[in-house]
């Protein structure tokens, strides 16, 4: 399927593995220009490398840096000022229980899974909007539908970007520019590997079985493979997507039990 955004530029956060790399992947696939960003050099270098062995027409520039700081931020617009795409990402804050939770860890959730997007999406909207194009798709989590209790502060820092899209991608819609959000489920990334460790040494059991009693837990029985949230994020950003606005769609294999 041809989604007509070949030549397009955009900027793919947190891109040097899991979920952003898969978006990064599936956008370069439809031919767009990637910049990436990501903490880790080596990664991110691989990736990189990945996508333009793949595709040598397609031009990909990586940035090693925090996106959740202001020189991160910086870095990348330096890069890329003028993106038709935006794919925020960035990873969650950890699990626990809301009575150890300091104000600066609020603050720093709330940094990386709110305000960052926030100030990415005004560095680049007003462009997007006066070139009659863009979109920005804020990659969040299925717990911002089915909140997760220890996740609280995941919970808050990203409905809270939800609340603030809902009324923006109102007001760009008119102009070409869409703002949605993909609200992933369990997919197999280094994130969900991790918990699955850390339940595992808790237990005293094996982490694959660990793992498969999640999987079964799913109604699809498995986990979701990050290139099937890749192409789904690519084709939000295709040009015949511009009627899709201001939703949250979740990526979950069915496992919120809700009609809406």
């Amino acid at each position: 399927m041809d989604l007509g955004i070949k030549g397009r530029r955009a900027i793919v956060c947190a891109s040097s593995k899991g979920l952003g790399r898969a978006c990064a992947i599936a956008l370069a696939d439809a031919g767009v220009h990637v910049t990436l960003t990501a903490r880790g050099a080596e990664a991110l270098k691989k990736t990189a490398d990945e996508i333009r062995k793949a595709h040598p027409s397609v031009t990909v520039t990586e940035i090693v840096g925090d996106i959740t700081t202001p020189a991160g931020r910086e870095a990348v617009l330096k890069a890329c000022p003028d993106p038709d795409i935006l794919i925020n990402n960035a990873g969650g804050p950890p699990p626990g229980d809301f009575r150890n939770w300091t104000r600066d860890d609020w603050i720093k959730a709330i940094d990386a899974n709110m305000l960052t997007p926030i100030e990415l999406i005004k560095a680049t909207v007003d462009g997007m909007m006066a070139r009659k194009f863009g979109r920005i798709v804020n990659i969040t989590s299925a717990a911002v539908k089915a909140p997760i209790e220890i996740l609280g502060l995941s919970n808050g820092a990203r409905a809270g970007l939800t609340g603030f899209v809902a009324g923006l991608s109102r007001k760009t819609v008119i102009n070409n520019v869409t703002i949605n959000g993909l609200l992933p489920g369990p997919f197999e990334t280094d994130r969900l590997l991790g918990t699955g460790k850390a339940e595992a040494e808790k237990r005293g059991i094996p982490v694959e079985q660990v793992m498969a009693e999640r999987a079964k837990l799913n109604p699809a029985g498995r986990f979701g493979h990050p290139d099937e949230f890749g192409y789904a994020c690519a084709f939000l950003c295709g040009a015949k997507a511009g009627f899709i606005t201001g939703q949250n769609i979740l990526l979950d294999g069915g496992a919120f039990p809700g009609t809406l």
